[in-house]
């Protein structure tokens, strides 16, 4: 198997893997968070109601479903895997386009000016993507604790 068929068969596929689960996870995390948002906004204004028996009812079962999301959320681990299968996703995008343009460590001769250019805008990307990780865990983290 040559380079080329590696990237192919391997590198390749599991880019577009880490890339489609972190959309998919992406996209359960968030609707878990808008119907949770939604359900809890709602509970406070049917409280003012819960003097008839059925609107009790419903702001308990409203209750039910949010600590019930918010326990599939952390069991499924949604937002965690969301940030690990995209962070790995773009490294191994930022791998693969260092290696293709020939850019340290991938050369065994002088880089060009260009291998300097590709090289500099992956380590910008990845920067980003490094900031978006940390912000994004910081954000899960901050909200544990006020659930805590």
């Amino acid at each position: 198997m040559d380079i080329h068929e590696y990237i192919e068969e391997r590198l390749d596929p599991q880019i577009k893997w880490y890339d489609e689960k972190s959309i998919s996870c992406q996209k359960s995390y968030k609707l878990i968070q808008i119907v949770e948002i939604i359900l809890a906004a709602t509970i406070p204004l049917l409280s003012g109601y819960c003097n008839i028996f059925l609107i009790s009812i419903i702001v308990g079962i409203l209750g039910i479903i949010i600590t019930i999301l918010e326990s599939l959320a952390k069991l499924f681990k949604y937002h965690e895997n969301w940030i690990q299968y995209r962070t790995t996703c773009e490294l191994l995008k930022y791998q693969k386009y260092i290696f293709l343009t020939g850019a340290s460590p991938y050369n065994k001769a002088d880089e060009t000016v260009e291998n300097i250019f590709v090289k500099n805008i992956e380590q910008i990307i990845s920067s980003e993507n490094n900031q978006w990780k940390s912000t994004h865990i910081k954000i899960n983290r901050s909200s544990d604790e006020r659930k805590d």
